[in-house]
């Protein structure tokens, strides 16, 4: 890779991380006046139900993975927003099914859960826009719509909590603040990427498949960093639930802080040229990132009860845990893009498996917030681990051991190959 390539992608993943970290920073930072306001009981159910949203929609995440992809390979922008509004629509329809679904699974009420759940479609129209922009390399105008959704999502919640709203009225303050970051997404495609396309054909049904074998992809990865959090409120009653609920945050930023690496190098991973290339460098990337993020949990942990109260002093020693879960799972979700950009989602299946273990165990052993934790990071651990084996096995299997100043052609069209 030439020096003016990583400069290049340094450039990139630098805008994009600025971005990003906006976006995250307004997103976790909503946690501390819902922690403090709200009462650790009211915390949990909005908590949980920002959890349940995010279940919901994971067809925009897979919707933007493929929308990026298919940028990559060339496919018309207006097939791409035919294929968003199909997404759109699919979950909205889905809405009616999952709010009884979630009311019973997480002890909501009806009013807060539709307030809750209402953002999914929303997002779905968000990460079709940010689909676009990724798959075209339009990282600086990529990394605007990531902040900018950020400030929109986050700051009306903030200002209904400060008026004195519950949970409900706090999430559907944000659900309308998701509106208003579609739009303006849209808009910054469309004075872009959309008057340079070429006139769209009809989507094909490769798409709406391509976004359906990407959802069970991300749907694993939602659920693996949302299960334990959805359940806490059976397993371990209201307050502990809250105190949980507090400890996922260190869990949703680690996970969430180094996803920028994955969002700039997701085109070099589907294009097969510099597919394999990029996916170690991504992985060994995160795996630091994650490493730094552990540590700092671990010294920040004595400061969680003078930032929100002493009811949450139970996490101080093991916030690193959280944390540490979060951080191998942000590795799992590259190894995963990587799945998703190549086509080879059956690797998944690994991660179902841990799922299904953790789900008993949870059931079995989860009878405090410690042992709750220590369940959720042993099946990240596990799920994480058996991905990139199988990865890295599955490389060796098809290019053979990479030596150094190799010809990347051959392990690219074996690749291609096995891929097929």
């Amino acid at each position: 890779m030439s020096d003016t390539s990583q400069r290049s992608i340094a450039a990139s993943v630098g805008l994009v991380t600025a971005g990003s970290m906006v976006a995250n920073i307004c997103a976790y930072l909503v946690h501390v006046p819902a922690g403090r306001w709200l009462g650790a009981s009211a915390y949990g159910e909005f908590a949980v139900l920002m959890a349940a949203m995010l279940v919901l929609a994971v067809p925009a995440l897979a919707l933007q993975a493929v929308v990026a992809r298919d940028m990559v390979h060339g496919r018309p922008v207006r097939a791409l927003i035919r294929l968003t509004m199909l997404v759109t629509a699919v979950v909205a329809a889905l809405m009616v099914p999952a709010v009884p679904l979630f009311m019973w699974l997480a002890d909501t009420g009806v009013a807060t859960t539709v307030a809750g759940l209402a953002a999914a479609p929303v997002l779905v129209l968000i990460a079709g826009a940010q689909g676009v922009l990724q798959g075209g390399r339009a990282f600086p105008a990529l990394a605007t719509v990531l902040a900018g959704v950020g400030v929109l999502r986050s700051v009306p919640v903030v200002v209904a909590l400060a008026c004195g709203g519950g949970a409900g009225t706090g999430l559907a303050a944000g659900t309308a603040g998701a509106i208003a970051a579609a739009g303006a997404a849209w808009l910054m495609v469309g004075s872009g990427l959309l008057r340079e396309s070429h006139p769209g054909e009809a989507a094909s049904g490769a798409g709406a498949l391509s976004v359906i074998r990407a959802s069970q992809v991300q749907f694993v990865l939602v659920v693996a960093v949302s299960l334990d959090l959805l359940v806490s409120r059976g397993v371990l009653g209201a307050d502990d639930a809250g105190v949980y609920a507090l400890g996922a945050v260190a869990t949703k930023a680690a996970f969430w802080l180094p996803q920028a690496i994955g969002v700039v190098v997701y085109p070099a991973l589907a294009d097969p040229t510099t597919s394999r290339r990029s996916l170690g460098h991504a992985v060994r990337v995160v795996a630091l990132v994650g490493a730094v993020l552990t540590v700092g949990a671990g010294c920040a942990g004595p400061l969680v009860p003078l930032v929100f109260s002493d009811d949450y002093r139970p996490l101080v020693p093991i916030l690193w845990i959280f944390a540490f879960t979060g951080s191998t799972l942000a590795v799992l979700q590259v190894t995963l893009l990587w799945a998703i950009a190549r086509d080879r989602t059956r690797v998944a299946v690994f991660t179902w498996a841990a799922l299904a273990v953790e789900g008993t165990l949870i059931l079995a052993v989860a009878d405090s917030v410690l042992s709750l934790a220590l369940v959720a990071t042993s099946a990240a651990a596990a799920a994480t681990g058996a991905t990139v084996l199988w990865v890295w096995r599955a490389h060796l299997e098809t290019t053979g051991p990479a030596a150094p100043g190799a010809a990347e052609d051959s392990a690219v069209a074996a690749e291609t190959v096995a891929d097929q």
